[in-house]
Parts: C-alpha cells; structure tokens; sequence
C-alpha cells in the first residue's frame, strides 16, 4: 500500500471561467485565501473549499472556486470537522517512562503539556480541555504552568484549563475552595474536581456548582458513575446550569442493570448533563485503586436516552496509561468496535459533541462555520478510523499539522505475482 507525502499548498492558477457554485459566495476572496481542492466529503461529494478569515468562505463543485489562493490538493483525503479533545490530562502526560515520580517544575508541567497538545493536534484535535490538579504541595504551580502553555499555542490549538481540587466538605475542604477561587481568578476556564474522592461526594459537588453558578463557568466532573442514588442526586442539582455541566468517564454505568442505567441517563438528559467517556479506560483523575476498566460508559443507551456523549482519550503515556495515544480517532474507533456506535455516530463524540460539551461553535462543511477540519486518507469514516494514518489538520483557516504515512513491501516473488503497489518515486 502506498500513501505518498503530504499535498503542498500550490499557487493559484491564471483566471478561468466558471464562478462558485453550491454554497459558494459571489464575492472576490481575499488573495491570502486558501482552496483545498478535490476532497471527499461524508456524504460523498467530491468538493473544493474556500478558507479565509479563519472560516469556511465556500464550498463549491471541483474547479468552480475560481484562482484565487494557494491551494492543496486533497484528492484521496475525507475532509471532516476537526475532533476536539474533552478530557485530557495534559500536565501529567508523558510520565510513564519516569524513573520514580516524576518532575513536576512549573518549567517541566509547561513543557509536557505543550508536547501533549501539539501530539493531539498532530491527530486533529485543534482544542483539548485539560484536568489539572491544584492544592497539595503543588499549590497552583501546575496550573499557571498550564495557562503559560495555552499562551504559548494560541495559534495552534486550543487548550483550556480544568481546576481540579482534591476535597471540597469539611474542614480540610476550606483550603480546597479558597484554592479553587483562586485558580478561577487566575485563568482556569472550567471548574472540575472529583467528588468521588471527597468523604461528602454529594457536598462536593453542590459546592462546585455553586461556585460554577457564581462565575458562569462550565462543570466537568470526574466520576465512576456506579451509584445511581447518586447520579440522580447531581442530575436535580446541575439541572439548568449554564453554560454546561459534564461529568466522566461514568464507566460504572455500565455495571448497572440495564433498566437502572436507563433511568439515570433519562434524569442526565433532562438535566442537560453531558457525558464524557473514555474508551481507552479510567484516568489518572479518578484513582480507583490503579483499576482499568473493561468497558467504557454504555454510550448507545445514554444517547437513546437523550444525553450528549463526548470521547475523550484520558491518559497519554502516564501512571494510568503507559501507551495512551491521545488520538480522537483510535477513541472512536474503539466505540465502534466494541458496537456502542456506529463508525458514523463514534466520529460525532469525538468532534461535533465534544466540541459543543467544550462550548466550541459548531463545524460543518458548509459556508460561514469556522475552518476547524481534519483531512484524513480515505474514502469513508469506517476506513478513516481504521487506517487514518496520513492526516492533515486545519484550525482557524491555516495548516497547523501533517502527518504523511507510507507503506512499501520488500522485494519478493509475491511482489512480483501480486504486483504489489511500491512507494512511489516522486
């Protein structure tokens, strides 16, 4: 098999007839446009598309865009909307091959999420919400670190910050939230935590909500989800807060009864609680005893039930996961192959749900949506997911990643009987 390298971005051609077509606008593009031409869409067309102003200027039939702007030529590419990371836990990534603890200076925490985030883009995630600990001895010095790394890849992807305390109720919770204030004054843009891990999981939570209500900052919570009381509980509280509450990865879901779980998820969906699973397995957030879990959260039964579901990847290469990918695709791929989705609806956690769980605009192909895309080799979503290996990633109307796959096979009398495809010589 052979994929050759990366399209290049190629001049403008002289002016030809034929004007826009399709939801292309009837205006002149600015000269500093880009087209990328000869890409395959989901629903099988085969279109060019028009970037400028970090948005989609039109989308027309092949060769109808005009000259104007570089181009790439993206014949043999599915251009989808780019995926986006949920729940990530960048500040800790990379560790696993640590000889003891790992180095945790402001220098190394900026470091190891700045090469966290640019892995994941490199896979198409263009944004990453990031679950960074705070209190203890670290105080907020991981996550001032993680901010100085969201200043330093503005242009590149997004990245927001988490705050995540470890106990909230009680009397050891005061220093927790007075930490948890300051971490919103400083720059975390999502107020998180795991109550799971509190003596008053129900205190904490209501304690983070009410905060969250104070600062109009979305919710992302930490759970196993395995207590159904619970779950019930957090839905009658969360209900109605704006502007979002998630919770994750909810693997103990899938433990209970099918009626129980179905009964939760109704209570998660008229609350407007999103869910964010985590194929691979649990995440260092949760410290359930260094378990991995079998199974992720019953997603085909959470989205019968009206919840939005988002995948994360969780851990990449640290304590709970020492060969964590970060990829948004292997994370759809594993939904679909463990038959929770189709390869269609799989795609969708990973990229319009977990971007509207970040609170990220919508993406589609059309004219006017932002130009967050993903370009992948392939001609459908089933095979992009499986074999997605060349991928080029577009964020805010610009090229920010390419990644270029090549397979040859050695020479032999099978090569020659099955006339094999070879590298290409270009």
């Amino acid at each position: 098999m052979s994929d050759s390298s990366s399209p290049q971005p190629q001049p403008g051609r002289p002016d030809q007839p034929g004007g826009p077509a399709g939801a292309a606008r009837h205006t002149r593009p600015d000269a500093g446009a880009l087209v990328l031409c000869g890409a395959r869409l989901a629903d099988g067309r085969t279109v060019d598309v028009r970037l400028g102003g970090g948005c989609i200027e039109a989308v027309g039939t092949t060769g109808s865009l005009g000259p104007y702007g570089a181009r790439i030529d993206l014949a043999g590419y599915l251009l989808l909307p780019a995926p986006a990371e949920p729940h990530a836990h960048c500040d800790t990534a990379l560790t696993a091959d640590c000889d003891g603890p790992a180095a945790d200076s402001p220098e190394d925490v900026q470091r190891r999420t700045t090469e966290a985030a640019l892995l994941q883009l490199g896979h198409g995630a263009t944004a990453c919400r990031s679950h960074v600990r705070i209190g203890d001895v670290q105080g907020l010095r991981s996550l001032e670190a993680v901010l100085q790394a969201r200043r330093s890849l503005r242009g590149l992807a997004d990245l927001a910050a988490v705050a995540v305390p470890r106990v909230l109720t009680g009397m050891a919770g005061a220093d927790g939230l007075a930490m948890l204030r300051d971490a919103v004054k400083m720059g975390a843009s999502v107020i998180g935590g795991c109550p799971d891990l509190d003596p008053d999981p129900a205190g904490y939570a209501e304690v983070v909500l009410e905060l969250a209500g104070e600062h109009g900052c979305p919710v992302d919570l930490h759970t196993d989800g395995d207590d159904p009381a619970r779950l019930a509980r957090f839905a009658a509280m969360a209900g109605g807060l704006r502007p979002g509450v998630a919770i994750g990865p909810c693997a103990g879901m899938a433990r209970m009864p099918r009626s129980v779980a179905t009964r939760a998820a109704e209570q998660l969906a008229a609350a407007g609680v999103a869910v964010i699973c985590l194929p691979q397995g649990d995440c260092t957030g949760l410290e359930l005893h260094g378990s991995r879990v079998s199974r992720p959260a019953p997603v085909r039964l959470l989205r019968a039930a009206g919840v939005r579901v988002a995948a994360g990847s969780g851990a990449l290469r640290d304590v709970a996961n020492p060969v964590g990918r970060g990829d948004p695709l292997e994370a759809a791929y594993l939904l679909a192959s463990l038959g929770e989705a189709t390869p269609e609806a799989a795609y969708e956690t990973v990229s319009t749900a977990a971007r509207a769980t970040l609170g990220l605009p919508e993406v589609r192909v059309e004219a006017g949506f932002p130009a967050e895309l993903l370009a992948v080799r392939g001609e459908r979503i089933a095979g992009a997911l499986s074999l997605a290996y060349s991928r080029i990633v577009v964020h805010r109307g610009r090229v920010v990643a390419r990644t270029s796959a090549v397979r040859e096979y050695c020479d032999s009398a099978a090569e020659v009987a099955l006339e094999l495809p070879r590298q290409s010589q270009r």
